[in-house]
Parts: structure tokens; C-alpha cells; sequence
């Protein structure tokens, strides 16, 4: 009994064993000329036969077959002749009800019985050898070319929709509201001109991986390099906890954490290594450098506590020194220092005072008692002692100090409209809160514009 897994190998034939019970299955030669012949009249290059490889009966002339034979057998040297693509060519294949004689009409007034005449009818009624149509194949062609357009609509589709319900920059691309919110950037079209100055630098990024080993990147990128800048700027911008972006970003807290590193490193020394501080000939007066605190975590070791507590604050706290440029840029960011230090050792150690000249003039509260300090002349509100009245002079130089110090205040504003630094740092992130803290600073001159509309030009 043949094997029901036999089929025809002929393109566009779908004759098989299993419901052609009249057609035979014919392997191919074994000489080789003769089988590349099959080969090429079947038209499949480069096809790989085995013994399981057959053509059917139906791509072979009748007079291909050898006579009397009990089996169907192809005679010597004969190759298929019959397909599908040229059929045009050949003469046309009679019907089955031409090839065998019709049953004659029954006359009403024979003897010829009506149950041999159906029985006939049914032996002969399916010509299990034919030929499908020409055009019965063109229509499943059509038919499988429309399927495979649906398919790829909807492909489409569901890739719109993942984006639309993926937490990512893309989603959001469309309102500058929300990237306003999210990121601090005014519009998209103002984050994407940042990203195309730091992009190339990505490639060069290292990454901080599960092991605490700084590896280059490569293909384990659980996000976009785009969607981890994003995931960056909201930790910065909305003081996000861990748990929560990864939840909206559909990744592992510790993933999150290692990104928010990542990047803090890689935005530390791409956007420290820009030169902030004016030059001299550039700038015809200068603001004051104003200290920005940061609370953090109470440490439970009391050593600790004693080093980052602050009086003023009655908290652990961070403290920075921050300059500022007359059309209101960042021009000076000092790394951050506990918040037990004082105020003129915070100022020695910062290292302005290696930039300033003796031409130059800096602005500074009253609780900057710095003037053996610096080379340059000092601007500071009065200080009243012993009750008395201050002068005119001092009234009116208290004042222009104020109108110039709001602005110092406005800019730090937009340095705590970061709300990471509105709440106590934990104490988990104090490793990287100085890379955090100062690209917060630096990001502040590429998010705003001008303080003050009239030093927009």
C-alpha cells in the first residue's frame, strides 16, 4: 500500500497520495543528465531530490508509460512534458466525458435498467488525473495576495498600538505639553535638537551592568538608547521613584536604577567637558555664584550625621555653589559637598576663586565673609550694626544688589523644578547624586530660555 505521504513536488500541482488513488508517483532517475533534465522541465533550480521526491502521473504524456504494465511505469528516458505553465502549449486534455463513451439517453420505451445506467454514471463521474483550471489558480494567487496585504495592515496596526501603549518618548512626541512636563524641555522639537548633540556620543557610552562592571554597550540595551534618556530626564524632571518607571516602562527596578547611572556618568563628563565659564571680554558685569542646599537622608552612623547635618537647615543636607552669567546661563557648578561645611571653606575649595581676576566683580549674600579671599571687588547687601539707620548710598545699594539677586534665585528655581531634588534623596543614590545634581545644572541651559525676555538677544 503506498504511503499516504506521498505528494507531487511539481510547482503549482497539489496532487497527493492521499485522496489519488489513480495516480502514480514516479521518483526521479538515477542518471544524472537525465535527472538534471527532470530538474530543469519541473523548474526548480537548485532543488535537492531524495528518494521521497516524486512526480505524479499527470505531468507525463499516455503514450510515456509503458503498455500492460500492472503498475504505471515510465519508459526509458522520458521526462515530465505536462505543467501548469504550458498548458496553452500543449493540445487540450479531453474531458472525462470525452474521453469515455456517454450513456446514451434512456428511451422510455427500453428494457435498459435505470440502476445500471446510475451505477455507470457515478463509476465515470471524476477524472482523479485532471488538470486544475488556469483560472481557478490565477483567483488563489489573487486571493493570497490580498491575504498577505491584510496581513501586513494589520501588522501595521499592531505595531501603532504598541507604540501607543508603550511608556515612551514617541508617545508623546506629539505634545509639547507633555514633554514640557516630563522632561523640562519647552518643546519636542527642542529635546530632539539636544538628542542629535549628544547621540553620537552614545555609542562611545559605558554602562553599568549587573556584575558593577563598567562594560561598553552592545546589544543588551533593555530599551531604546532614546527611551533610556527619557527614563533619565523624568527620574530628574518628576523625582520618579525606581519601582515606578520600571513599571511604566515595562522593566526591572534594578534596570532602571543601572540606566539612571548610566546615563548620569554619561551626561557628567559629555556636558562638564562643555566650557561654561565666560571669558572675561565677553561679559560686562557679573552676577553672584548663590549656594543651592539639598537635603538628603539622615545615615544612621552619627559620624556621618555630623558631617552632612546642617544648622541652618536643622537637616542633613548637600551644598553647592552655582554661578550665573548676566543673560542668566549657568556658568559655574561646584561638586557637592556635605552640608556641615561652611560657608567660605565651601567657597575655597569649590575652585572659582582660580578663575576670577582682579578686574572682575562677584555678587554674594551676606554670610560670605570672603574677601581675603578673592583678588576682585565684592558686592554684598549692607549689614546693619548696632541698630543704626543705613545711609542713603547703602539704601540704594542694597537695592540694586536685590534687583540683581532675583534673578539668582529665578535661575535656582528652574534648577528645583527638577523634583528629584524637592524631596530626601535616599541615601542609595548618594553614590551618583554629584553627577545628578550637576547635569541638572547643566541641563538647565539647554531646557530654558532667556530669564529675562530682554536678554534674549
Amino acid at each position: 500500500m503506498r504511503p499516504r505521504s506521498e505528494h507531487c513536488c511539481v510547482p503549482l500541482c497539489v496532487v497527493s497520495a492521499r485522496y489519488n488513488s489513480t495516480v502514480s508517483f514516479h521518483s526521479f532517475p538515477v542518471e544524472e543528465d537525465l535527472r538534471k533534465k527532470w530538474i530543469a522541465q519541473i523548474r526548480r533550480d537548485d532543488f535537492q531530490v531524495n528518494k521521497n521526491t516524486k512526480v505524479c502521473s499527470v505531468h507525463f504524456r499516455h503514450d510515456d508509460f509503458m503498455e500492460g504494465a500492472r503498475l504505471k511505469r515510465l519508459k526509458k528516458g522520458v521526462f515530465p512534458t505536462l505543467f501548469e505553465w504550458n498548458r496553452q502549449e500543449q493540445p487540450p486534455r479531453l474531458s472525462v466525458w470525452e474521453r469515455r463513451e456517454r450513456p446514451l439517453t434512456p428511451d422510455p420505451d427500453s428494457d435498459v435498467d435505470q440502476e445500471d445506467m446510475d451505477f455507470d454514471v457515478e463509476r465515470t463521474g471524476h477524472d482523479y488525473c485532471s488538470v486544475p483550471e488556469a483560472a481557478a489558480v490565477d483567483m488563489v494567487l489573487h486571493e493570497n495576495e490580498e491575504l498577505k496585504r491584510e496581513i501586513e495592515d494589520v501588522r501595521k496596526q499592531l505595531e501603532q498600538t504598541k507604540i501607543t501603549h508603550r511608556f515612551g518618548l514617541r508617545r508623546f512626541a506629539g505634545s509639547d505639553e507633555d514633554i514640557r512636563f516630563y522632561t523640562r524641555f519647552a518643546t519636542y522639537n527642542h529635546l530632539m535638537a539636544f538628542w542629535e548633540l549628544i547621540e553620537p556620543a552614545t555609542h562611545r557610552m559605558i554602562r553599568v551592568t549587573n556584575s558593577k562592571v563598567f562594560k561598553e554597550p552592545g546589544n543588551t540595551r533593555a530599551l531604546p538608547a532614546i527611551d533610556e534618556f527619557f527614563l533619565f530626564l523624568m527620574h530628574l524632571a518628576l523625582g520618579l521613584k525606581q519601582r515606578d518607571l520600571g513599571h511604566r516602562f515595562q522593566v526591572h527596578q534594578t534596570t532602571v536604577s543601572r540606566i539612571v547611572t548610566t546615563w548620569a556618568n554619561f551626561l557628567y563628563f559629555v556636558l562638564g567637558s562643555v566650557c561654561i565659564w565666560m571669558p572675561k571680554e565677553k561679559v560686562r558685569a557679573h552676577l553672584p555664584e548663590e549656594f543651592h542646599q539639598i537635603r538628603c537622608q539622615t545615615p544612621s552612623h552619627l559620624l556621618l550625621q555630623s558631617e552632612v547635618f546642617s544648622n541652618y537647615k536643622s537637616h542633613c543636607t548637600f551644598k553647592a555653589l552655582v554661578g550665573m552669567a548676566p543673560h542668566g546661563a549657568i556658568t559655574f557648578v561646584s561638586a557637592l559637598y556635605a552640608g556641615s561645611i561652611s560657608d567660605r571653606e565651601l567657597f575655597k575649595q569649590s575652585g572659582i576663586i582660580n578663575l576670577l581676576t582682579p578686574d572682575m566683580a562677584i555678587m554674594v549674600d551676606k554670610g560670605f565673609l570672603i574677601d581675603s579671599l578673592v583678588p576682585c571687588k565684592i558686592h554684598r547687601p549692607v549689614f546693619l550694626t548696632n541698630g543704626k539707620q543705613m545711609s542713603a548710598d547703602e539704601v540704594t545699594h542694597t537695592q540694586s544688589v536685590a534687583r540683581l539677586r532675583v534673578h539668582v534665585e529665578r535661575l535656582i528655581r528652574r534648577v528645583k523644578e527638577h523634583k528629584l531634588f524637592d524631596t530626601v534623596i535616599p541615601l542609595s543614590i548618594s553614590g551618583s547624586i554629584n553627577q545628578l545634581f550637576t547635569v541638572a545644572c547643566l541641563l538647565v541651559n539647554y531646557q530654558c530660555g532667556p530669564l529675562v525676555k530682554a536678554w534674549s538677544h
